[in-house]
């Protein structure tokens, strides 16, 4: 793994343990295992720092190809993914939504992610059939947005869904649609 990989790792790291309050050069630092001052070398300033961990969010929120999975498989596979591997990415991911919120240069770049994400779920409705796929993968990626949000830092947290709950779940979203 490359040096600005697992500097941004830690920082997605420090950020989903310690909110945007806790993300310092020295506790990315710390997180890393790396000597103080290789942060500051690769993103000199916060905003720098920033700017890296949502890159690494957007990348790391990529998808895998779909080779045999149905689509609801896939669907409920991605959440349940963020669900649990993909926790601390996801904290963080909340963490970076709020404060984008605040401040436009994150803005572009976290909205640059979720449309990534949206365009990758209209074209798989657009292969499976969907009339709409558009508005189709806006309501797709909206259920595993609030499915996954619920499941982390929602009363859903108390009892996160299953991957087969997760499926079946998906499932019933994609026949409404239509595409099942």
């Amino acid at each position: 793994m490359e040096r600005i990989e697992v500097i941004a790792d830690a920082a997605i790291s420090v950020i989903a343990a310690d909110g945007m309050r806790g993300l310092t050069h020295r506790a990315v630092d710390r997180a890393a295992g790396l000597p103080v001052g290789s942060t500051s070398y690769y993103a000199r300033t916060r905003a720098a720092l920033l700017e890296l961990a949502i890159a690494r969010i957007v990348a790391l929120d990529q998808p895998v190809s779909r080779p045999s999975a149905s689509l609801a498989e896939f669907v409920a596979g991605y959440a349940y993914e963020a669900i649990t591997s993909g926790r601390t990415r996801m904290l963080a991911r909340y963490e970076f939504a709020l404060e984008a919120t605040r401040r436009p240069e994150l803005r572009a770049v976290y909205d640059e992610g979720g449309l990534q994400i949206r365009r990758l779920a209209a074209s798989a409705l657009e292969a499976a059939g969907s009339s709409a796929p558009e508005r189709h993968a806006k309501i797709v990626v909206d259920w595993m947005e609030g499915t996954i949000f619920g499941a982390l830092a929602g009363t859903g947290s108390l009892a996160p869904p299953g991957l087969e709950e997760l499926v079946e779940s998906a499932g019933e979203i994609l026949a409404g649609i239509g595409v099942a």
